[in-house]
């Protein structure tokens, strides 16, 4: 039997191979149905507006954050959630029942946000999302995009450190921005509520006896404290997805006779340089602390889209997006 870290590495391999697998099976349908927002793919200013509106969102959540006014957040990705569900659900089902289906995701996750329920939720958000700017970022946009992004993560993580006050922030809502990874069978998300409801009473009880006994508590406490969870942002995995699917949609690749999925060799070993940032990534988290995750992952799928646009036989300038700018 493996320990039970490696079984959620395994979990969150799984979960990022279907969001963005979903992706990979939406993109076509999503361009058939008009859902490409921009008139231009190929114009790296997308990308700029695009990060805009990401510091915009992340100063606005921070803000909510700071004035106690949670709920906002909550109700935001929760809408959010039930819309990008909509879109993945049109894509197989009539529009009545994608409405209907998006409809019963977004009060699933209002009223019984379990992990199962919030993770159901993020692959159907992530998997809709990536295929949706898959489509709306030429090769150019997405390299720039994934670029830009890698950079500002390790910047927000390691030196202002407001991502990890951002991640605090969420992971208490219990919305699908992050994925959650349990690794034992009776774990709960509600359960962190009693969690942090029991250490504040034991913070109260602590300040009113004497310094020593205070220490050996904190001692015994950290003896007893297990992992139970893995907690990954929604965004770890849309974002190199976003890469995945605008190269199965618009590098000059030969597509594979792959059912289902719009997959060539370049959007291949961009999923597979993902997953392979992933797993060094949960190899770092497995030690104890909070990590950037866009640097390995977005460089994985960036490396991987090279090499699988190299061995495709794809030039340069065409794998880089450059042929409309030269």
């Amino acid at each position: 039997m493996f320990p039970r870290e490696y079984r959620g590495v395994a979990g969150a391999v799984l979960l990022f191979l279907l969001i963005q697998l979903g992706s990979l099976a939406l993109v076509q349908t999503f361009f058939e149905q008009g859902y490409q927002a921009v008139e231009n793919p190929d114009d790296p200013t997308n990308s700029l507006l695009y990060i805009g509106a990401i510091l915009l969102a992340t100063l606005g959540f921070l803000a909510a954050f700071k004035y106690d006014l949670d709920w906002i957040v909550r109700v935001v990705i929760v809408a959010t959630s039930g819309l990008l569900s909509w879109y993945v659900f049109s894509a197989i089902f009539p529009m009545v029942v994608a409405v209907a289906l998006g409809s019963i995701v977004a009060v699933a996750l209002w009223v019984y946000p379990e992990w199962y329920v919030v993770d159901t939720a993020g692959v159907l958000m992530g998997a809709g999302a990536a295929g949706l700017f898959g489509i709306t970022f030429g090769l150019l946009p997405a390299l720039v995009l994934l670029s830009v992004l890698a950079v500002y993560d390790a910047i927000s993580v390691y030196k202002t450190e407001h991502m990890l006050d951002l991640a605090d922030g969420v992971m208490d809502l219990r919305i699908p921005a992050i994925l959650v990874i349990p690794l034992t069978l009776s774990y709960s998300l509600f359960d962190e509520d009693t969690k942090m409801s029991a250490t504040a009473d034991d913070t109260d009880e602590t300040a009113n006896i004497e310094d020593d006994d205070a220490t050996e508590q904190a001692v015994d406490t950290d003896e007893d404290d297990d992992r139970d969870v893995f907690f990954i942002g929604l965004g770890d995995a849309v974002i190199p997805g976003v890469l995945v699917a605008s190269a199965a949609f618009f590098s000059p690749a030969p597509q594979f006779a792959v059912p289902i999925i719009e997959l060539n060799l370049p959007a291949l070993l961009a999923l597979i340089g993902t997953i392979g940032g992933l797993i060094v990534l949960m190899g770092m988290v497995m030690k104890g602390r909070a990590h950037a995750g866009l640097p390995l992952l977005n460089g994985g799928a960036i490396g991987g889209y090279l090499i699988g646009s190299l061995l495709a036989g794809i030039s340069l300038l065409e794998t880089l997006g450059l042929t409309g700018f030269i």
